[in-house]
């Protein structure tokens, strides 16, 4: 696998294990942090979407596929990364997957996000698609933090 493959990003949460499972999984709660409005909760095997709210981006649908589901540890979805022109089918594309992990560790809860697959995207698309998801999970641990911690 190469650098360019996977973004991996950690946080420490101050916020018991099953907080932060909530916090992933249910829909609403997931889409207060994420900025998105789900259409459904997430179900293994399922897709899911929902309109984007953050703004600047509320032209866009969220769209993802989960993959696993393994309670207070796991939680993982396919996705097309990136996908920000509306213009544009990415269907076509390969997708990367998402992993969220969880780990009790002194003071809470660790949270562990690897985004892996960026090798197989299109060359035109594939540097850019992995510094705008590097970047967004960078804000998005922001965005989970604040919202588990308050």
């Amino acid at each position: 696998m190469s650098e360019t493959d996977r973004i991996e990003k950690q946080i420490t949460l101050r916020a018991p294990r099953a907080r932060v499972w909530r916090a992933l999984t249910r829909a609403e709660e997931f889409g207060s942090w994420f900025g998105v409005k789900l259409e459904s909760e997430f179900a293994l095997g399922q897709p899911i979407k929902g309109k984007i709210t953050h703004p600047g981006f509320t032209h866009l649908t969220f769209e993802a596929v989960v993959e696993k589901l393994e309670p207070e540890h796991t939680f993982a979805m396919r996705w097309h990364p990136a996908a920000v022109d509306p213009a544009v089918d990415y269907a076509p594309e390969p997708t990367t997957l998402v992993e969220l992990t969880l780990e009790e560790v002194a003071g809470g809860t660790q949270l562990t996000i690897v985004e892996s697959g960026f090798d197989r995207l299109p060359a035109a698309r594939r540097a850019e698609a992995f510094r705008m998801n590097g970047d967004g999970w960078t804000a998005q641990l922001d965005n989970i933090r604040r919202h588990v911690e308050t």
